[in-house]
């Protein structure tokens, strides 16, 4: 498995279509929702298997700090290694660009996999479309 930025429209377009299957499709997220017009704005980042994009997760910047969003992976490859191999390259792009430290926003259902990667937890769950969260954030600097 190959993880790094996406590097063209063809992977953009396989991340974005990964993630309308995931959010819009498994979770019942609202495309309007899914597709909120920040994707010109961030770094895609892309995990491949042979050349099939298998998950994805985007990066947002805001002086020091990176938003990390939209981690999706193909339901056939969770739990072998891919969210982690994101996180990694996500948290490596971040600090490239000047990021001292990364926030996100995990669905209770994955957030021990944020736990194990260092990111803390701040404040109680809410819930964001319909789906229980907790905000995270890791230091990187």
């Amino acid at each position: 498995m190959q993880v790094r930025l996406a590097q063209d429209e063809r992977e953009l377009a396989a991340a974005l279509a990964l993630r309308e299957r995931v959010f819009c499709g498994e979770q019942g997220v609202s495309l309007e929702v899914e597709r909120d017009g920040r994707d010109l704005d961030a770094l895609h980042v892309v995990a491949l298997e042979r050349e099939r994009v298998v998950g994805t997760c985007r990066l947002l910047f805001d002086r020091d700090r990176a938003r990390l969003g939209r981690m999706a992976v193909e339901p056939g490859e969770r739990r072998r290694g891919v969210g982690a191999g994101i996180l990694a390259a996500a948290e490596r792009s971040a600090r490239e660009a000047g990021a001292r430290r990364i926030t996100l926003h995990a669905q209770i259902a994955v957030k021990d996999l944020y736990s194990r990667h260092g990111y803390i937890q701040h404040g109680e769950p809410f819930v964001e479309e319909g789906i229980d969260h907790v905000a995270m954030e890791k230091v990187l600097a």
